[in-house]
């Protein structure tokens, strides 16, 4: 009999709990567990020519990857294009926040719409993008006949990296929108109430008031834009880019893909996969160790 002072629940029908939680279960060893054991497999071992099962290679793997200037270059751009990403979309999604929470005219309307690009499956929104922002159709096309070659990122790398570092931040000013509009509206009026009757314009407001209060939430934006960055660009880099051109919108992701699916070698790209997981995990936990230093929660 459990101690009548102690206010926990007990569950006590233990076949029902278990039938309830053997879905997520079973989903979590088919598609984490179960990828993550055969790619540490394959990035120890490599394939015999013609088959006939793996050898155990150690860390060969690995020194291959880390001795490819090509590995390196697909890094920089990798962080790049997170760092990008990341402030394009925190701060769009930082300024519409302040919009509509300042019930500007039309901010109703503003806030059904603006939530709703998130839904949208990444290739979807590469695909849109690459036909949007087409050199050879529509509005692009109309500017690169008065002026020509000012946009085409067939052929032009950097153009290529804004295009789908643009694609990338436009579904995620939606997500990042509808955290930091539930931050604000849950700081009490009062409290900018007080600062606007102590003559605080509304951008003083904003920035002595609303940001300091706003910090566990954009925290934790932070960490989910810079880890998704690195981990959901494929299906815009697929759809928009292909990695090129020569390879200059080639980000780890789909690197990884690319050498595995269309070079088929799959033990250098299981390593790749080991090491994104690596610096994904260790991105997150510079950030809860040395940035949210600086944050309040109360």
């Amino acid at each position: 009999m459990p101690d009548p002072v102690d206010k926990r629940a007990w569950f006590r029908n233990t076949p029902l709990a278990v039938a309830l939680a053997a879905p997520q279960l079973l989903l979590v060893l088919l598609f984490f567990y179960w990828p993550s054991g055969a790619a540490l497999y394959w990035a120890f071992t490599l394939e015999q020519p013609w088959g006939g099962g793996n050898v155990f290679v150690g860390l060969d793997n690995f020194r291959a990857i880390f001795g490819d200037p090509l590995y390196w270059n697909s890094v920089g751009r990798s962080v790049v294009f997170a760092l990008a990403s990341t402030l394009l979309a925190m701060g769009l999604g930082m300024l519409l926040a302040l919009a509509v929470d300042r019930r500007l005219k039309g901010h109703a309307g503003f806030r059904w719409a603006l939530i709703w690009p998130y839904a949208i499956a990444a290739p979807a929104a590469g695909l849109a993008f690459r036909f949007l922002l087409s050199p050879e159709a529509g509005m692009i096309a109309y500017l690169n006949h008065s002026f020509p070659g000012l946009w085409n990122p067939v052929v032009n790398g950097w153009q290529a990296m804004l295009l789908i570092i643009v694609a990338y931040s436009w579904k995620y000013v939606a997500y990042n929108f509808l955290f930091l509009l539930a931050g604000l509206q849950s700081i009490p009026r009062s409290v900018i109430e007080a600062g606007a009757m102590d003559g605080a314009r509304p951008l003083r407001r904003m920035w002595d008031l609303q940001l300091p209060l706003l910090t566990p939430t954009i925290f934790f934006l932070l960490v989910v834009n810079l880890t998704d960055s690195f981990v959901d660009s494929f299906g815009i880099v697929d759809l928009t880019t292909e990695g090129g051109p020569n390879k200059a919108t080639e980000l780890l992701v789909y690197k990884i893909y690319s050498d595995g699916f269309k070079g088929l070698d799959y033990s250098g790209a299981a390593a790749q996969s080991i090491i994104l997981m690596i610096l994904v995990i260790a991105l997150t936990f510079i950030q809860f160790r040395f940035v949210e230093r600086r944050i309040h929660y109360s």
